[in-house]
């Protein structure tokens, strides 16, 4: 972890309190959203890149671990194949083609990610195959933001943290811990691709049959990542299944009163407070803003939406 934390940007924490007055929460931000790459997953990219001895390294992404891997490996003098959908947002592809990676496209429908990372990895078998958020390489890189979660003072009652295939959770659990402080973290998953939320029901992995079309593109995952499972069974609080519709509400509500560009993956904290109010009025809650890169027109559809 130190050396994440001497190379990546610290969180930007900011105070909210017209926007603590809308959700009746006190509301702290913690913005991934300045962070190099414009979100948290760098931390975890570079980390990985950084301790892993291969030279090429390939990954699916639905395009921020993919630019962020495509950076680190740039700061590195690596390489990098990132599979990318072809729905992917295009200020994503056209990031990972910008820092000198290759970004394989692909029609989900047709192939999944996990196939065609298969068959590159079959072409290169000297390459490091890299899951975005399956990897203790991955959790340990994210493991700096629970660390620096874990040293703000005053504490917090709970923090809200977006979940996917559950890398920054995991992370920020882990983070957490290393540092001895108990805050419950909560997941914010979005409830058209709810496969973690139905997991921690049934007490063992649920995945989902398809890849899940909701508004967030960066939680699109078929299941939660067994290391992250690992330490989520246990360690996280509860999972709010946040609808699209509040997820959007989200993103115009830091446009608002945060004036924040985000992306609707780092906008479902906000998302699961407007689901789920009751759990947090008058608590102390951090959101973790995972990251801000969206396309312009997706952007403008969902403020005007």
């Amino acid at each position: 972890m130190p050396q994440i934390q001497t190379l990546a940007r610290p969180t930007t924490w900011l105070e909210m309190p017209r926007l603590s007055e809308q959700l009746g929460a006190h509301v702290t931000l913690a913005a991934e959203t300045f962070q190099y790459t414009g979100s948290f997953k760098f931390r975890a990219a570079y980390h990985l890149a950084r301790n892993v001895p291969q030279t090429k390294i390939i990954a699916a992404s639905s395009g921020n671990y993919g630019q962020a891997l495509a950076y680190a490996c740039q700061l590195l003098d690596k390489q990098a194949i990132i599979v990318m959908p072809q729905t992917s947002a295009q200020v994503k592809i056209d990031a990972v083609r910008a820092y000198g990676a290759r970004a394989d496209l692909i029609d989900v429908h047709t192939v999944s990610r996990a196939t065609r990372v298969a068959q590159l990895a079959a072409e290169h078998p000297d390459a490091y195959v890299a899951s975005a958020y399956d990897d203790p390489l991955v959790i340990a890189g994210n493991a700096s933001l629970g660390a620096e979660l874990a040293r703000f003072t005053p504490a917090f009652d709970f923090i809200l943290a977006p979940i996917g295939g559950g890398g920054l959770s995991a992370g920020i659990i882990q983070g957490l811990r290393a540092q001895g402080n108990p805050t419950p973290v909560v997941g914010a998953e979005p409830l058209l691709g709810n496969d973690a939320a139905r997991s921690l029901r049934a007490g063992e992995i649920v995945a989902n049959e398809r890849e899940p079309q909701t508004i967030a593109d960066g939680a699109r995952t078929l299941s939660i990542g067994k290391h992250n499972w690992a330490i989520l069974r246990d360690g996280i609080h509860s999972i709010v299944e946040t609808p699209d519709e509040q997820i959007a509400q989200g993103v115009r509500l830091l446009f608002t009163y945060a004036n924040l560009k985000v992306e609707p993956t780092g906008a479902l904290a906000i998302g699961a407070l407007l689901t789920q109010p009751e759990t947090f009025r008058r608590k102390r809650v951090c959101c973790v803003i995972s990251g801000g890169n969206v396309d312009a027109r997706v952007y403008a559809e969902i403020l005007t939406g």
